[in-house]
């Protein structure tokens, strides 16, 4: 199968060969034509296997043939979880698109946001957009989505973790009703499923790899090591097997400028990209890194979606991931497009947790490799056993709301029905002048309340009016305290 018998003009198909591409991908082949088609989709493929090349083809194709866009207008609409993740997309569109007399435009936060609304003024084709900044941007009136036509959600199930699912909302809200969507991601979990039905009219649903499986390209192993040997170690592979480009992720954002710091002290170019980095600091390091300017990028996981490089030769886990997941999406930036990968993870004692949970979602025990002067200490536990994965239980589906108000009623009619049927307490007539219960109040030896007098200025004092002999009021027959006398005495000696 080739490009040309997926029905693309010829201006995509010279774009597209230019990139040396000649056939297309399982998930290109198979999302390209129900694309075309107008239908929506649900596409989930493993990162690396040309998703982005997947959903951009067909949509320059149809936007090639429709109206010339407005001013602020846009009329398909990409939304992507970071801003690496939105540069690589832009990217891909403005290469696609040379040849076409179509505009495109990236937007995100971390930069100022004047230089986006003058672009905007000219209206966009193609849009890919953070959701944050793109509402920042709706509300100065710079975006309106009069003319839109295709919704793109990339990488949806990393937005939803990183908790844009309010921000995604509120956007949808602001779109018409009739248009065409499309989700591609590299897994699909149950919440994404969710959203897909509210959002979807029956899509298409492709999927050409096991869920959370590792490309069969990529090499996996791991080196038991102590925590305070692993920059050493990382710094004797690098030299040692003489790698000029490779990937490291770290799991804080001060550990891999820790890291990147190490490296420089030893000679070896790296850098940190992270989310406290600004935007400007994030590109530079990334095309510096592209270039070969510098040896090694320390990463956080904000870069495991967003970072494309061709022929990225390795991958290095230096902290295991928290979530298992992230693992899949880590060393899923080395062996694309078929090229091969290595993925190395530098792992302790205190990760034997995160070990096994990543070895239970790829299905798979990670090979063990020592390094002779870095033997752990602290032995590395025995993996556990590989179980087959549980099929998830699909939720119950939820009552309509007009039975569960039925429902509700009954239960407050059951209520009172049982409280009217129970006899109530202390209902009895009370004996002579007892009081009643709980009343704490008083009382004389004949039960009525006892009354206290007031002074006049709304205090119940009891004979607040009646002074007792020979002292003075509100001294209540105490005598002064020499402290008291003193203190006075010095009062007055100070006054005078």
């Amino acid at each position: 199968m080739s490009f040309a018998s997926l029905g693309l003009c010829t201006p995509i198909l010279e774009a597209v060969a230019n990139q040396g591409y000649e056939t297309p991908s399982p998930i290109q082949a198979q999302a390209i034509p129900a694309v075309l088609e107008g239908r929506d989709v649900m596409a989930a493929a493993q990162t690396g296997t040309g998703k982005t090349a997947g959903f951009t083809l067909p949509i320059l194709e149809r936007l090639s043939k429709g109206p010339i866009v407005r001013a602020n207008q846009v009329r398909a609409l990409v939304l992507t979880p970071t801003r690496e993740l939105a540069a690589q997309v832009g990217e891909n569109v403005a290469t696609y698109s040379k040849k076409l007399p179509l505009s495109s435009a990236v937007v995100f936060g971390g930069v100022k946001i004047n230089p986006q609304m003058m672009r905007m003024r000219k209206g966009a084709d193609v849009l890919v957009a953070t959701p944050g900044r793109l509402l920042d941007l709706i509300g100065q009136n710079a975006v309106k989505f009069n003319q839109l036509e295709v919704l793109v959600l990339d990488e949806a199930d990393r937005m939803l973790d990183m908790g844009f699912i309010r921000d995604i909302k509120k956007i949808l809200a602001l779109l018409p009703a009739k248009r065409q969507n499309l989700l591609f991601s590299a897994t699909f979990s149950e919440e994404i499923r969710e959203l897909a039905r509210e959002l979807t009219n029956n899509p298409v649903e492709i999927s050409v790899t096991p869920r959370n499986s590792t490309a069969k390209t990529v090499q996996q192993w791991i080196y038991p090591t102590d925590k305070k040997k692993k920059p050493a170690l990382l710094t004797k592979l690098i030299q040692e097997k003489k790698w000029h480009q490779a990937l490291v992720f770290t799991r804080t954002k001060h550990g891999a400028n820790r890291l990147a710091k190490y490296l420089e002290e030893r000679d070896i170019t790296a850098a940190a990209i992270h989310g406290n980095k600004s935007q400007g600091a994030r590109t530079k390091a990334l095309a510096n890194f592209k270039t070969g300017e510098i040896r090694i990028l320390v990463a956080t996981d904000i870069a495991a979606r967003g970072i494309d490089i061709d022929q990225l030769p390795q991958v290095v886990n230096f902290d295991l991931p928290n979530v298992a997941e992230d693992y899949v999406h880590r060393i899923g930036r080395t062996g694309r497009a078929g090229a091969e990968g290595h993925a190395v993870s530098l792992v302790c004692a205190d990760e034997i947790k995160e070990l096994n949970a990543i070895e239970q979602l790829i299905q798979q025990h990670l090979e063990r490799k020592d390094v002779m002067g870095f033997v752990p200490t602290n032995a590395l536990p025995n993996s556990l056993p590989i179980k087959p994965l549980k099929a998830k239980k699909p939720k119950k589906p939820k009552k309509p709301k007009e039975a569960a108000e039925s429902n509700t009623e009954k239960r407050t009619e059951k209520r009172s029905d049982n409280r009217s049927n129970q006899p109530k307490r202390n209902s009895g007539p009370r004996k002579g002048n007892a009081p009643k219960q709980g009343d704490n109040k008083p009382r004389n030896a004949d039960g009525q309340q006892r009354k206290r007098s007031g002074n006049g200025n709304g205090k119940n004092s009891r004979n607040s009016d009646v002074k007792p002999r020979g002292q003075k009021p509100n001294q209540r027959g105490r005598k002064p305290s020499s402290k008291n006398v003193n203190r006075s005495k010095n009062t007055a000696a100070q006054a005078s």
